[in-house]
Formats: structure tokens, C-alpha cells, sequence
């Protein structure tokens, strides 16, 4: 499936909010951390708020890299996502998107205290 776009740049809020989870994780890996973020935004109801994103810092990555293994099922992700909410599936809403619900994932990480190592990563991720 065709990516919604090819490379995705941070902005120097997230790097530092990555930086912070990279820390209390142990994951060292952006694209790991980043595809955490993207699906605890994904399971969130409300529709991200549309916010102009700096790409200010100097942390980019291609969406293969980002999604990895799992680059198509995130691109289809995003795209079921976008119709959800009745929102267009064109390339440019499906980037826009993408950086809304990426930007506000990292966040919610970030700012969660109870994630404190890996474990409460995978604690988030599994049924109540």
C-alpha cells in the first residue's frame, strides 16, 4: 500500500518527549517508540486536534522505517481511521493525519506517569 507520506519529521517538542521515553523505557529506537505513539493515538475516540506541527527538529525517518514490518498494516490503519471519523482519505489529509495522531501519541506517552519500562508499554496495549 502506498505510504501517506514518504518522510516524517518531528518536531523538537516530540524529540524531547521521545528523548524522555527512550529514558524510562529502554526502547532506543525512534520507529519503535513513534509506532507506540501512533496506535495509543489511533485507539483514542476524540479526532486529534488539527494544530500547525513544526518539523523543527532533526529526527526524521521514512515511513518504511517507521512502520517497518508493519508499515502496511499502519498505512491501512490510518486510512479506516480517516473514513471513521469522515474525514477524507487523499493523500494530504492521510499525512496530516498522520502527524496529528503521531504527535499527539508521543504526548500521551510522554506524559503518562505510569509508564515507567517497557512493561507498562505492553500493559496499555492489552484488553482491561
Amino acid at each position: 500500500m502506498e505510504p501517506p507520506l514518504d518522510r516524517i519529521h518531528l518536531s523538537q517538542t516530540a524529540k524531547d518527549q521521545l528523548i524522555k521515553l527512550k529514558r524510562t523505557t529502554k526502547i532506543d529506537q525512534w520507529n519503535i517508540l513513534c509506532r507506540w505513539a501512533f496506535c495509543r493515538s489511533l485507539a483514542e475516540p476524540a479526532i486529534p486536534t488539527s494544530v500547525a506541527i513544526p518539523a523543527d527538529s532533526n529526527v526524521e525517518m521514512t515511513w518504511r522505517v517507521f512502520g517497518g514490518e508493519l508499515s502496511d498494516i499502519l498505512a491501512i490503519a490510518l486510512k479506516q481511521r480517516c473514513y471513521n471519523d469522515g474525514l477524507g482519505t487523499d493523500k494530504e489529509t492521510l499525512a496530516t493525519q498522520f502527524r496529528l495522531h503521531l504527535h499527539r501519541g508521543i504526548g500521551y506517552l510522554s506524559g503518562d506517569p505510569n509508564i515507567k519500562k517497557i512493561d507498562d508499554l505492553i500493559e496499555l496495549a492489552l484488553p482491561k
